[in-house]
């Protein structure tokens, strides 16, 4: 029996696919993406692959979510990859078809080939599931609100009225929102407490503490300043190809929502967090480009919240520029 199983996960449907002795695959496509279609992926899952099967699925939005979950709750060992690390790996291996079933096989054989080195998975708890809700729906709350604004420049009087008025009802959403993302963090200890010695870093503020707990949970549970660089994807990757020798670009596998979320914190750091101040000069110095050295600044705050969660004690300048 197999122990890889790919998983191709759309909003209402996935197809699956698992190894047979052959060297092809065994595949089943649309099965539905709800209890129902969970259950039929159970007994294709005992009749085809081992108890100790690793089951691999690409991060779909929330869509892989829930199956996730429940394959976790049988028993089995489960990884969900951005899906940049499975395209890189299609790519190193020339696949040119795309269809569901072709991306089900190649997640598979991505298992197979990567097992030794893929980070397990396992659900969020729940403050943290809740925390992250929020804070998407607060982002969409202000999408929807300058959407309304650039409306607003554009309308003609007649209706000009109506969107003054949903904008109003936005507005008071948008309080409410911003009230209960405090309270949620306030009344949990663990969170209240990373919250009040990651907000002492010159350059981070709540809203970034935030965003920092949504997109990446308990940030003790890293054992290393560089996996929380990489969980936001700003860990720099190298390129050599041709006229291109050290060109260095970041390797985006990670938050996208985090990273944005970095950008002004970052900018602000350059300004007034003297330890990343004088990280700058040093680039500077060297020929670094300005996009480079706001990414740089972006992974020195990360390194700060890595140091100041580590240590128990809030952020010294000082010792910051020592380092």
């Amino acid at each position: 029996m197999s122990g890889f199983v790919g998983v191709d996960i759309a909003k209402n449907t996935f197809d699956i696919a698992t190894h047979l002795p052959n060297g092809k695959h065994k595949t089943k496509a649309k099965l539905a993406n709800d209890p129902k279609g969970f259950k039929e992926f159970e007994a294709w899952l005992d009749k085809n692959v081992e108890r100790s099967a690793l089951i691999v699925m690409e991060a779909t939005s929330v869509y892989h979510l829930e199956l996730a979950e429940f394959v976790y709750n049988k028993g089995f060992r489960v990884c969900v990859v951005n899906p940049a690390t499975t395209k890189a790996y299609a790519d190193s291996e020339l696949r040119r078809i795309k269809t569901d079933k072709s991306d089900a096989k190649l997640i598979a054989d991505f298992a197979r080939e990567k097992d030794q080195k893929l980070r397990p998975w396992a659900p969020e708890p729940l403050k943290y599931r809740q925390l992250k809700a929020m804070v998407r729906r607060l982002d969409d709350l202000q999408e929807m609100e300058q959407m309304e604004l650039n409306r607003l420049d554009v309308s003609d009087e007649k209706v000009k009225d109506s969107i003054n008025s949903v904008l109003r009802h936005i507005e008071k959403e948008i309080i409410e929102t911003h009230k209960a993302i405090k309270k949620h963090i306030d009344d949990d200890p663990d969170m209240r407490q990373m919250r009040d010695l990651i907000v002492t870093i010159d350059g981070i503020g709540q809203k970034t503490l935030e965003r920092l707990l949504a997109e990446l949970g308990d940030l003790r549970k890293y054992s290393d300043p560089r996996q929380l660089v990489a969980a936001a994807g700003l860990n720099p990757k190298l390129q050599e190809s041709g006229k291109l020798k050290g060109h260095t670009l970041i390797s985006r596998v990670g938050s996208a929502r985090l990273r944005a979320g970095l950008y002004m914190p970052g900018m602000v750091a350059l300004k007034h967090n003297k330890a990343i101040k004088a990280m700058k000069e040093r680039l500077e110095a060297n020929g670094k480009a300005p996009k480079q050295i706001i990414c740089a600044a972006m992974r020195k705050l990360l390194h700060f919240v890595y140091g100041v969660l580590k240590s128990g004690l809030p952020y010294d300048p000082k010792l910051a520029l020592a380092r």
